[in-house]
């Protein structure tokens, strides 16, 4: 929105990385698909953790495994969705919701090294696609 992307702190009772920085995010439930599965539970989680909606319309930026706090492997899979509705505020277990410039982003000291990296990345996606 307006150059700025959506940003959770996670709440300090959350299994992987409380209080850190990040995009909003979760897990794949059974009610997500069998179609646009990721595009839905995006959409969701976006939702629950934010209260933001976002438009249907999203433009997929980047993958990888990573690892949790607990030792699992979790797969990370980025997209770059467009705000539609809805004022932020934080979800059940987020400590709080930010609009956030890439340069506030990479510099705060919340944003773990992956974060600071996807930024850049996520920022070239933005910058090349065309906002609905």
């Amino acid at each position: 929105r307006d150059g700025r992307y959506l940003m959770i702190v996670r709440g300090q009772n959350e299994s992987h990385a409380p209080g850190a920085l990040s995009f909003p995010g979760g897990k794949l439930e059974k009610d997500d698909g069998p179609e646009d599965a990721l595009e839905s539970a995006l959409r969701r989680e976006i939702a629950k953790e934010s209260g933001v909606t976002v438009l249907d319309e999203m433009t997929y930026v980047d993958s990888g495994l990573f690892d949790m706090d607990d030792g699992r492997k979790a797969l990370a899979v980025v997209f770059l969705c467009y705000y539609a509705a809805g004022e932020p505020r934080p979800g059940d277990d987020e400590q709080s919701v930010h609009w956030m410039t890439p340069h506030e982003i990479e510099s705060d000291p919340r944003a773990g090294r992956w974060l600071q990296e996807m930024v850049p990345v996520v920022e070239a996606v933005r910058q090349g696609a065309k906002s609905p």
